[in-house]
């Protein structure tokens, strides 16, 4: 495999790396880093490993047969596919609200600007549409590429300066696991990590557009588009770790307390960096929150709006089917609209509102991954394109992983 044909492959992974790292990295990470310095990188390492199989399965179910996982989901059972959608759609939302408001948030940060947070709001939503419907997912691929670039390095340099003040001692420390309110956080830290398991139907989406317009001779085989994936997966594991480290560089090694919101904590760690280490460091952090929330948004806005108009196309009775281009700018300006709608009505209670989506969707990630688990075990694909049995023992174990983190939330949290 030469390196264009992995270019070509990762495109639906990079553009995954852009919807995953965001809050998960930014905040997630970052805090790790600044309350237990270096002791839970072994853990984002082991969650990144654990959830691979799940979003994996979304390339080669896509690959294999064609169709979305939704559509894997109705061959399972047919009552799953309204019960997906009622979920999405009171989800999705919410969501893209919190991409919206924390881009515009980390935008006033950066730039200095006075203007109302509403108004740059509509500013990122309205660029984020016009993005999405002027250039579509080619340019999406696109921008995905360099902005992960930048993001990439800006986010290297940032961490390789705060390495001199990494505490190194603190690798070793197991203090947290007798924690509850330390195993708490890694829970949370796991249940998105790095992003929600819902994303995998997101993956094969994003896999049957970047093969829609090609001749089949030209369609790269399952085993390259694999290859592809698991680089750019492992790209996003990979500046988590980086996140972590600049957590722990530049705030756990002072003791300074994180910030919990994603705008709040990007502010306080380029302030941190500017105070500390000076204006150039200052300037890869802040280029990195924004890279990181830019990649966000307009990954995350283009999935939502697949999915739904793949879900249309399910109850259409086109089973496994993909929006049309009508449909994808319908649900594009809709989950814009529905995302400014929730901002504007819910913005005084907005915190209460994001922990109840974010427990959803951690109670929701072990049935996912067994969802995708029995997909490409169950449903009709080629023998040769299932997974090999190493990569179902490493998905069962990081279902039984997560649904024994997700007994532990509930026991913690009624203890």
């Amino acid at each position: 495999m030469n390196l264009r044909e992995l270019q070509r492959a990762a495109g639906p992974g990079l553009i995954f790396a852009g919807s995953a790292i965001g809050v998960s990295h930014l905040v997630q990470s970052t805090r790790a880093g600044a309350m237990y310095g270096l002791a839970l990188v072994v853990v984002i390492i082991l969650i990144n490993i654990l959830k691979y199989p799940a979003f994996r399965f979304g390339v080669d179910y896509a690959h294999s047969t064609g169709k979305t996982l939704i559509g894997g989901y109705r061959e399972l059972a047919s009552w799953l596919i309204p019960v997906y959608a009622v979920v999405a759609l009171l989800i999705a939302p919410i969501g893209g609200a919190a991409v919206s408001a924390t881009t515009a948030a980390i935008l006033a940060a950066i730039t200095g600007t006075d203007l109302p947070l509403a108004a740059l709001v509509l500013l990122v939503l309205g660029a984020t549409v016009a993005l999405l419907l002027i250039g579509g997912y080619s340019w999406l691929e696109r921008l995905s590429k360099v902005l992960i670039a930048f993001l990439t390095l800006a986010t290297i340099a940032a961490a390789a300066i705060a390495l001199p003040k990494v505490e190194w001692s603190s690798a070793a420390s197991f203090e947290w696991s007798v924690d509850p309110m330390a195993l708490l956080f890694v829970i949370a830290l796991a249940g998105f990590m790095p992003t929600s398991i819902g994303q995998s139907v997101d993956v094969s989406l994003w896999t049957l557009k970047s093969q829609e317009e090609l001749a089949s001779d030209e369609r790269l085989s399952i085993d390259a588009t694999r290859k592809g994936f698991l680089a750019a997966y492992g790209l996003t594991s990979f500046l988590a770790v980086c996140f972590c480290i600049m957590g722990a560089g530049v705030m756990h090694a002072a003791q300074i307390t994180p910030e919990s919101g994603a705008a709040e904590i990007a502010s306080q760690i380029i302030g941190l960096y500017a105070e500390t280490l000076g204006p150039v460091p200052a300037f890869f952090a802040g280029i990195a929150a924004l890279c990181v929330m830019a990649t966000t948004m307009t990954a995350s806005f283009d999935g939502v709006a697949r999915g739904y108009g793949a879900l249309y196309q399910e109850f259409r009775g086109n089973i496994g089917g993909t929006a049309t281009r009508t449909n994808y700018v319908f649900f594009v300006v809709l989950s814009a609209v529905l995302s400014f709608v929730v901002l504007a009505f819910l913005l005084e209670s907005f915190t209460t509102f994001i922990d109840l989506v974010t427990s959803i969707f951690f109670v929701l990630t072990p049935g996912t991954a067994l969802l995708n688990h029995l997909v490409v075990t169950r449903c009709q694909m080629a023998d040769e394109d299932r997974p090999s049995a190493g990569m179902r023992f490493l998905s069962l174990s990081g279902i039984g992983v997560m649904t024994a983190l997700s007994v532990m939330f509930f026991v913690l949290k009624a203890s």
